[in-house]
């Protein structure tokens, strides 16, 4: 990547797409050749129904509007495109300097007013400024929300945790898919951390400056979902005088997290099905298209084939999102994972409740090891919040120890496994071998010094 590359993926504007709409043949080339090199995108239109077909194709960042036009005055229009569910941000430029038509601009919706006849750093100065105000209302609004539907202090890891095998595997995988935008569907029991995965794969794509926005569907009521994930225009249904943009366009560029996506009501598995086939969404209410730029992936607790087999959940839908499926591992297979991701939790928990923290001691490490964990990594951080609260282990609620009686030493325990894996080969040392994650070799050797 060379230095103007890098210089113009730090500018706010490297990656913005703007549209202008002059009817001033000598403005639109003015700024066309200011922005064009600074830009990702730069599309011009002469008058408000070339502006209109531009943004029926596509979504842009923000739009420079002039407002004095033959047919219709720039600010007339984008009152009809406020009405009409559009949320572009949009800069006013106009020789006419008076208060009426300022109030009249900010009424209309518009981010910013401009004055002609304006200098090239003016123009952008304002761009930056309207660029960097949407981002922050962005990822202030989806800060509430995670706020609202995680709790206050909960960490939105962004990373797996342990080096167990297990979740090597899941990590290799996901570090694989992460440059193609191929939807992702990661299953597993509850509590298995498949938000945390979303979110590694997020962090590792092409796409990490971007929002990564969850949504859990289980969550929102059947009767407003479409309403959250496409946006509406206003009036769309009672009780909403303003329009909204939906959640799907406020990961433009990003990544949208669908959990629990077989909660989805009927209507709302067939409308992202469409969006997943084309890639479009039209906010309730409105005959505007908006062409999405996000990576979808979507997780699960329950099987969804046996969703379809109930009724329940649309087969071609799981066709369109089962490209690459990532299996999470319980946590009972991850071996001493457990324990770094109790470590993990102490800190973070006692610095969260400014509690004295907690030894984990050999016999606490122990009992974590042998408890099964049927709730996954949300029992393990609750029964270590729990312990922080009380001031030491409740040992006593995980699984107990074995009796000291049935304590067996450690080569007849490995004889016994042994001889149950050739069992359930069938006699075939080979396959034993490859259950037990052996070579043969170590087989044949053991079965010598037995006199087997």
């Amino acid at each position: 990547m060379t230095n103007t590359d890098m210089a113009r993926l730090a500018d706010p504007l490297g990656q913005a797409s703007i549209l202008i709409v002059d009817d001033e043949p000598g403005m639109r080339n003015f700024l066309v050749k200011t922005l064009r090199p600074l830009c990702l995108l730069v599309d011009e239109a002469e008058d408000t129904g070339a502006a209109t077909a531009l943004l029926n194709t596509r979504q842009y960042d923000v739009m420079i509007l002039d407002n004095i036009m033959p047919g219709q005055k720039g600010l007339d229009w984008l009152e009809e495109q406020r009405r009409e569910g559009g949320f572009t941000d949009t800069i006013l430029i106009t020789a006419y300097a008076d208060l009426q038509t300022a109030i009249d601009a900010l009424r209309a919706g518009a981010s910013d007013f401009v004055l002609k006849p304006f200098r090239s750093n003016q123009i952008l100065n304002a761009l930056r400024r309207c660029i960097e105000t949407a981002r922050l209302k962005r990822e202030n609004m989806l800060l509430r929300r995670e706020l609202e539907t995680a709790g206050p202090g909960r960490c939105r890891r962004r990373e797996l945790v342990g080096a167990s095998p297990a979740v090597g595997q899941v990590r290799a995988l996901l570090d694989r898919v992460a440059q193609v935008s191929t939807p992702v569907l990661i299953t597993g029991a509850s509590g298995t951390g498949k938000e945390v995965a979303a979110r590694h794969l997020h962090a590792r794509s092409s796409r990490a400056g971007a929002p990564f926005v969850p949504v859990q569907c289980g969550a929102i009521p059947a009767d407003v979902i479409e309403y959250e994930l496409f946006g509406h225009a206003p009036g769309a249904f009672p009780g909403a005088p303003a329009g909204r943009e939906g959640l799907l366009a406020s990961a433009q560029g990003g990544s949208v997290f669908l959990d629990e996506i077989g909660e989805l009501s009927p209507s709302a598995q067939t409308a992202l099905l469409r969006v997943l086939e084309d890639g479009r969404i039209r906010p309730i209410g409105t005959e505007r298209t908006v062409q999405l730029d996000v990576r979808f992936v979507m997780s699960s607790s329950r099987a969804l084939d046996e969703a379809v087999a109930a009724g329940t959940f649309r087969e071609d839908l799981l066709f369109r999102i089962n490209v690459i499926e990532v299996v999470m591992p319980p946590l009972r297979e991850r071996g001493t994972d457990i324990v770094e991701l109790a470590g993990l939790f102490l800190s973070e928990i006692a610095a969260e409740l400014q509690l004295p923290p907690l030894e984990l001691s050999a016999s606490v490490k122990s009992a974590l090891l042998r408890h099964d964990w049927p709730g996954n990594i949300r029992e393990l951080r609750n029964f270590v919040e729990r312990s922080l609260i009380f001031g030491c282990f409740s040992l006593d609620t995980l699984a107990p120890a074995r009796p000291a009686a049935d304590i067996l030493p450690l080569e007849e325990v490995e004889r016994r496994e042994i001889l149950h894996a050739l069992e359930a080969a069938g006699g075939n040392r080979s396959e034993a071998a490859r259950r037990l994650g052996v070579s043969r070799k170590t087989i044949d050797r053991k079965f010598a010094a037995w006199g087997l």
